[in-house]
């Protein structure tokens, strides 16, 4: 069993920053096997990906819209990652999800594990 677990969402203004975190944690589970990525889902949109951390953390692949908006960090000693979002504007309310699985992918479908998720709301 591995538990999955999101936090910093809030309601920010247009331009703001904000910073999420994630961690993961289990009886049998290896933060540093496995990689990371957020999603994040808009209301009555599919869920899409966001950024994505392989297991070392040497390679990042991001959406290419928010390549330069948000970055990622990751620290395998403390099983966290974070996900710093600069400049946000309205469209990126959603909610934000964290999710564990064997590499990086942009597709929801290959990760093993979620978390319940984060509400981000922008105001204009």
């Amino acid at each position: 069993q591995v538990q999955v677990a999101e936090s910093g969402g809030g309601l920010v203004q247009a331009g703001g920053s904000l910073t999420l975190s994630c961690t993961a944690s289990g009886l049998t589970f290896t933060f540093s096997h496995w990689a990371m990525a957020w999603f994040r889902q808009a209301p009555g949109k599919e869920r899409e990906f966001v950024a994505a951390f392989s297991r070392s953390g040497e390679n990042r692949n991001f959406a290419n819209l928010l390549k330069g908006r948000f970055t990622i960090s990751r620290d395998n000693a403390r099983n966290t990652m974070s996900l710093q979002m600069n400049e946000l504007k309205p469209e990126d309310t959603a909610v934000y999800y964290c999710a564990v699985g064997p590499y990086v992918d942009r597709r929801s479908g290959e990760y093993d594990y979620w978390g319940q998720g984060t509400q981000v709301t922008i105001s204009s």
